[in-house]
């Protein structure tokens, strides 16, 4: 068995590595083996162990420990030099880091069981789909200074009724006059938002 730096790691039907061993010792385009569902691809620096059997040399692991994730007894983590992470973490949490895009592609249901869910998005979120249903058994808490149901955002949409409309014509500012311009519900609602 042999300690190794890692040269190069290349892909194909069969993974090949070249690396320096003991002192000038050099094994080049040899075999890579790696576990059933699992493959990486070790940069160059990384440390990899290499088992020799006659003119035989194959690569059985490898490992970096510059960036390696320090985890805790029992703990599991994939890892990248990125700093991107999946981390089976010991109090049934899993941690999920990543620098840019976090991107699944299913073929049919996506169904998430919990018992309670938060999404924050610091510039927008949106869904797309033929039919969209939420059902919200005690309240649901719309929190928008606009509404948009429909058409783009020039023509926004507000909720709006007649208990508005009276209110905006009849009020003053500071016993003035009543605005000179009289709005209607259909002026300012359809029936598609009109409240009740």
């Amino acid at each position: 068995m042999i300690r190794g730096i890692v040269k190069s790691v290349t892909e194909g039907l069969v993974k090949l590595f070249s690396c320096s061993g003991r002192t000038g010792e050099t094994f080049d385009s040899r075999e890579y083996m790696q576990h059933y569902g699992f493959t990486s691809r070790p940069l160059a620096g990384a440390e990899i162990i290499v088992i020799n059997e006659g003119n035989h040399y194959i690569a059985v692991a490898s490992e970096d420990r510059r960036y390696r994730l320090a985890v805790e007894a029992g703990e599991v983590a994939l890892y990248t030099d990125e700093g991107d992470r999946i981390h089976f973490k010991r109090d049934k949490t899993i941690h999920i880091v990543s620098g840019n895009k976090l991107l699944a592609e299913v073929a049919n249901d996506v169904e998430i069981t919990t018992t309670r869910a938060v999404v924050t998005a610091s510039e927008s979120a949106a869904v797309t789909a033929p039919v969209v249903t939420a059902n919200a058994e005690t309240s649901c808490t719309v929190t928008s200074p606009l509404i948009n149901l429909g058409g783009d955002r020039s023509e926004l949409r507000a909720l709006i009724d007649e208990r508005l409309v009276a209110y905006f014509n009849s009020h003053t500012h500071s016993g003035g006059a009543v605005p000179d311009t009289q709005l209607s519900v259909g002026n300012v609602a359809t029936t598609v938002v009109k409240g009740k």
